[in-house]
């Protein structure tokens, strides 16, 4: 008997996933004749003998098979389906992969770790509903908020719970800034097919997240190109979910029949927390760190506070750099000083994004420009790394307006960079050190 080849170990475990997934007629009749030729972008290539069998399959079990791929643990995310001599069922191997093209999701945004108040419940509600039946409920489920208030956690959120409970279908979060960039480039490449697969890209997903739309004000080249996509979506029952900062009816520099499409389904705000609120979110990001914060702190954290939840949670960080840089529990009186906000003056500097470039860039000897720029040096890529972190870590900044900082770096380098050295301080002394010391400079600038 033959060896078996590497792709037919591949399949016989994806069919082992497959099967209780599938009719056994169909199984028997479709799927059992089916002959793996090949691995594609993480993609499984199964030979069909017939385009009748291939349709079927396509039609009506190529979920199944997508979902038994990626459950099988062997490293595939795709299947496709190609028949010999077929001008339809042939491999489109465009070198673009879901995980090449989406923005990648902070894990740590999930709906358990989002915390739900008065200000925010109707709204938590409606992601909750959406990323439960994507497409039946609410479509467009339309998020409206100031900065900072949860709308991008609420949109990770449901993006990851998807690719947690429903890995078969094809979920795609992005910003609206990718979404243009993409977009420009793919007029200027005119000619070489970027064009289609801009379209195909964008319009082959069962769930799309656009984030920030109000950045497409004035810009109505890319507003035509969303109002087609939406369209191609929502006429197949394909959820669609929008964030914004302000109610679609605002959004006046956007096409009208943009606006009447997002008003069309399920418009949700998320209010400013109130005190109660923003206490428990302090609470959750303590516990996070290992911190337990004593109530009268977390007061003061919250008394005078803006509704960012992003600064609030900036000023959490700045308390407890202070209590390790000092090896002193966390008082009110540290608390006060740290944030330099001792109780009859509120007028000291705050902490900037460009405060914390200055001081890595003189810290660690080298210019801003190099600090910012292309180099991959490797001392010039670690010092990046660390100023990238700091920046996250005492601002909380947008993970987008991070990588703008950063000299224009995209949002999967930022959380790369991000979540690299804060897991270099917990085995490294040296870079402890580094984080701390420029981390001391910043405050007392």
């Amino acid at each position: 008997m033959a060896e078996k080849t590497q792709f037919e170990i591949l399949w016989e475990k994806v069919k082992e996933r497959a099967r209780p997934l599938i009719n056994p007629v169909s199984f028997d009749t479709f799927i059992e004749g089916l002959v793996p030729v090949d691995v594609v972008n993480k993609k499984l290539v199964l030979k069909a003998l017939t385009e009748t069998g291939a349709s079927t399959i396509t039609k009506s079990h190529l979920p199944q098979l997508r979902e038994a791929a990626i459950s099988a643990g062997v490293g595939l995310a795709d299947v496709a389906i190609v028949v010999d001599g077929s001008s339809t069922y042939t491999l489109d191997d465009s070198g673009d992969s879901m995980d090449e093209m989406s923005v990648q999701t902070d894990k740590r945004f999930t709906f358990d770790s989002f915390v739900v108040g008065n200000s925010n419940k109707f709204v938590c509600a409606a992601a909750r509903s959406v990323a439960s039946a994507p497409g039946e409920n609410f479509n467009p489920l339309y998020i409206y908020g100031g900065t900072g208030l949860g709308k991008t956690h609420l949109m990770q959120a449901i993006a990851n719970e998807l690719a947690e409970k429903r890995p078969s279908l094809k979920v795609l979060y992005t910003t609206s800034e990718k979404f243009l960039n993409e977009f420009v480039d793919s007029l200027a490449r005119k000619g070489d097919g970027s064009e289609a697969r801009f379209r195909k890209r964008y319009r082959n997903v069962d769930v799309l997240l656009i984030d920030d739309i109000q950045f497409w004000a004035g810009k109505y080249g890319v507003q035509e190109a969303f109002f087609h996509t939406f369209n191609e979506l929502f006429s197949q029952n394909k959820q669609i979910v929008i964030s914004s900062d302000c109610p679609a009816r605002d959004l006046t520099t956007l096409e009208e029949r943009l606006r009447t499409r997002f008003e069309g389904g399920l418009i949700a705000d998320i209010q400013p927390p109130d005190d109660e609120t923003k206490i428990a979110i302090l609470k959750r990001k303590a516990l996070e760190k290992r911190y337990v914060i004593p109530d009268d702190v977390l007061a003061f954290l919250v008394k005078n506070s803006d509704n960012n939840v992003r600064t609030l949670e900036g000023r959490l960080n700045t308390v407890i750099f202070a209590s390790k840089l000092h090896e002193e529990p966390i008082t009110l009186s540290l608390a006060a000083t740290a944030l330099q906000e001792a109780i009859n003056s509120d007028e000291q500097e705050e902490v900037t994004p460009e405060a914390i470039i200055r001081a890595s860039a003189e810290y660690f000897k080298i210019s801003q420009q190099e600090l910012l720029g292309a180099s991959k040096r490797q001392d010039l890529v670690r010092a990046r790394q660390i100023c990238t972190y700091l920046i996250c870590d005492m601002l909380a900044l947008p993970l987008v307006t991070v990588g703008e900082l950063m000299g224009g770096r995209d949002h999967a380098t930022v959380i790369y960079s991000r979540d690299k050295v804060s897991k270099l301080i917990k085995v490294s002394d040296v870079t402890l050190k580094q984080v701390n010391d420029i981390k001391s400079v910043v405050l007392k600038q």
